[in-house]
Parts: C-alpha cells; sequence; structure tokens
C-alpha cells in the first residue's frame, strides 16, 4: 500500500514504515505529524484518486530528525567585468516516519 501526499509544495510517494525527507516542519522531534492532503491511495482494494484531494484519507508520521541538505553553491558570473560571487545554501528539512495510511 501507498499514497501520493502534498506537503510544503511538493509531492510524495509514501509508504508505511518509509522514512521521507520533506519540507522543514515546525514540530518537535519525536511529535506526530499529519498529512491531510492525500491526492492518491493504491492497495489491494485497488486506486482511489482525489479531485484533487480525497476527503477522510490521512497519512500520519513520526518526525524522526530536523536537519539541513549538503551545501548546494551558487556562483554568478559576468564576462569581462572582474564581477564574480560565490554563495552557499543548505535547505533545512525534516525526516518522517510514515506510520499508517487511512482510507476513507
Amino acid at each position: 500500500m501507498y499514497a501520493i501526499v502534498e506537503t510544503g509544495g511538493k509531492q510524495y510517494r509514501v509508504s508505511p514504515g518509509q522514512v521521507v525527507r520533506v519540507e522543514k516542519l515546525s514540530t518537535a522531534l519525536g511529535d506526530t505529524v499529519e498529512f491531510d492532503r492525500v491526492l492518491m491511495v493504491a492497495g489491494e482494494d485497488g486506486v482511489q484518486v482525489g479531485k484533487p484531494v480525497l476527503d477522510g484519507a490521512k497519512v500520519t508520521g513520526a518526525v524522526v530528525a530536523h536537519d539541513k541538505a549538503k551545501k548546494i553553491y551558487v556562483f554568478k558570473y559576468k564576462a569581462k567585468k572582474r564581477i564574480r560571487k560565490k554563495t552557499g545554501h543548505r535547505q533545512p528539512f525534516t525526516s518522517v516516519r510514515i506510520d499508517s495510511i487511512v482510507t476513507a
């Protein structure tokens, strides 16, 4: 069984027991997270697709960690002008362990 959930403007394919890295959530470590924007659920009884979301469906999980991703370097350069600018960015994320998928 798996589901497609939307959080932080991105869509994730999740299944029970999986650890997924989502955009940073403002929850404490070990707290329960509930994703209510479930776009699709697939299981033994078939596939259910929402328009755009499934009513009554939700995915629950527990926050495992808060961290930052690997650094990405941004380099801006203007030819023949002696302009060079190098900056870095580390995107924060939250690791969530998916516990259950509930359908309506």
